[in-house]
């Protein structure tokens, strides 16, 4: 199930890496780069790739959270991974008829999703932080 999701938005991604490319081939460091006659596969390297993998790594993460909790609604719903293996949507969605008398139950599969969804996301701000200031 992961996976169909991945492949399906792996076009977004595509279109994210493609608009950095073209702003960033614009600027003017680039074209003095060019202009100073450095190849192709050293501006790609030391010009390009260090000012569109921020973005990419922020978006890959955004990324990863969404099909994080795509994955748990679809199993919630029943129509992702099936009962005997464990995920957290399976997890809220069989706890559903406990809630008033054991709320835990469904509060620490959502609260799962929760950490793992704010982890990832931080994981990308940091990440791009990192490669911007090495970039510079």
């Amino acid at each position: 199930m992961y996976f169909a999701l991945i492949l399906v938005g792996w076009i977004a991604f595509a279109r994210l890496i493609r608009g950095e490319v073209l702003v960033t081939k614009k600027l003017e460091y680039v074209t003095a780069a060019r202009a100073l006659g450095c190849s192709d596969a050293r501006i790609i390297t030391r010009h390009l790739l260090p000012n569109i993998i921020g973005p990419a790594f922020v978006f890959a993460m955004s990324a990863v959270v969404l099909n994080i909790l795509s994955g748990a609604s679809l199993g919630f719903l029943g129509l992702g991974v099936q009962a005997p293996n464990p995920e957290w949507g399976v997890m809220i969605a069989e706890s559903r008829e406990f809630m008033t008398s054991a709320w835990w139950l469904p509060l620490f599969p959502g609260l799962a999703i929760a950490v793992v969804g704010v982890a990832f996301s931080l994981l990308g701000d940091g990440l791009s932080g990192l490669v911007r200031r090495s970039a510079r």
